[in-house]
């Protein structure tokens, strides 16, 4: 096994649905691979009429299975997007660049808040809102949206981009919606989540020790005002990885620091494909700062830090029944976070597959590296 294979762009689906229609009208690029794309920097980007500014849109199968829309934009030096809004939940993290967002509702007293690389957000659903560039620089940013199940659901475009409708349940344009809050809260046996609207850097946030998930690692959630969105930000040190687990689509994960590969592999194949004679339909995704990956519907997914600098990422999912199809809830914890053997999807190290960690410490072996693992006692399958 390599430490990655960059995943090819395959077809996604043989006929037009209306998001499919919609991208192809905005005129700019559609970028199609199964799990994900080493570099986001890397999609070419192209002149984008409405938003102003210019980008690509990236089509990932888990993001599909979970109607998620995802973009990478670009905003150019001394620039800013034209103002809009619209009838799908959006979220933006910020690539590169430092400016600012304007937000408002029609008629209404506009609200400003600063952003810089690594900030997190989400324009509150059906605001007007524009992004401004505080440089000379380009700012690039990726969002990822529910712009699928909107227009899929309803195509009038007019009544996506053009109601009147003010969720003031939502967004109640107070002062203080877009300041970072001190609202951690510990939320089943494991998670702790931070109940935030603004996270100013994802690449500095203070995390939580978390072990369920990876050995010596920290974890900590997010969650924004209206449910969307949510998600969670993940560290761990050098010569580790996670634990391999699985649940329904929709968790699109960014890395931040650090370099390694992350596994993908059906849970058809079962806890031991390697052994069982099944590796190569594994698939290996070479992981760094800007990569993006999403997977299936029902895959394992497991994440390994090959560098010798700590590993960080940060996921973005949706409400909570984004990760629908095999997320599960066992004892008021997400089933990602409990171990098969307990009902839940998350293979424990002393169940995986021996060949993984054999195939980790010859990697790290060519880079100089040793592994940090704890020894592990493997299970009877």
């Amino acid at each position: 096994m390599g430490e990655g294979v960059a995943m090819e762009r395959v077809s996604l689906s043989p006929r037009q649905i209306p998001y499919d229609e919609w991208m192809k009208n905005e005129d700019i690029p559609v970028y199609e691979a199964a799990a994900g794309t080493p570099d986001l920097f890397e999609l070419p980007r192209r002149p984008w009429a409405r938003t102003g500014g210019s980008g690509t849109f990236i089509q990932l199968l888990g993001a599909k299975q979970a109607e998620r829309g995802i973009y990478v934009g670009e905003i150019p030096g001394g620039g800013a997007l034209n103002p809009e809004k619209h009838l799908y939940h959006e979220v933006i993290f910020i690539l590169k660049g430092l400016g600012a967002t304007e937000v408002w509702w029609e008629g209404e007293q506009k609200r400003t808040f600063e952003w810089g690389e690594g900030s997190l957000f989400a324009p509150p659903l059906n605001t007007r809102h524009r992004l401004i560039n505080g440089s000379r620089e380009s700012v690039i940013f990726m969002a990822v949206t529910t712009a699928p199940k909107i227009i899929n659901a309803f195509g009038a475009h007019d009544f996506i981009f053009e109601c009147d409708y003010k969720f003031r349940d939502l967004y109640d344009a107070r002062d203080s919606y877009f300041a970072p809050t001190e609202d951690r809260r510990k939320e089943g046996r494991f998670n702790t989540n931070w109940h935030t609207n603004f996270i100013p850097d994802a690449n500095a946030v203070f995390l939580d020790d978390m072990e369920q998930k990876v050995s010596g690692g920290q974890l900590t959630g997010y969650r924004m005002e209206g449910g969307f969105p949510s998600g969670h930000m993940s560290e761990w040190p050098t010569g580790r990885y996670h634990k391999a687990h699985y649940h329904g689509p929709g968790a699109i994960l960014i890395g931040l620091m650090g370099e390694g590969y992350v596994l993908v592999w059906p849970r058809e194949l079962g806890v031991h494909p390697y052994s069982d004679r099944r590796g190569d339909q594994v698939l290996s995704i070479p992981w760094g700062p800007r990569t993006i990956y999403c997977p299936p519907d029902g895959w394992y997914h497991q994440h390994f830090n090959s560098d010798s600098r700590p590993a960080r990422h940060i996921a973005v999912y949706g409400p909570p029944t984004a990760l629908s199809g095999f997320s599960s809830v066992i004892g008021g914890d997400f089933g990602a976070n409990v171990s098969f053997r307990e009902g839940g999807t998350l293979i424990d190290y002393e169940d995986e597959d021996p060949v993984v960690r054999q195939n980790f410490e010859e990697i790290l072996g060519r880079k100089g590296l040793r592994s940090a693992m704890p020894p592990v006692k493997y299970r009877a399958a």
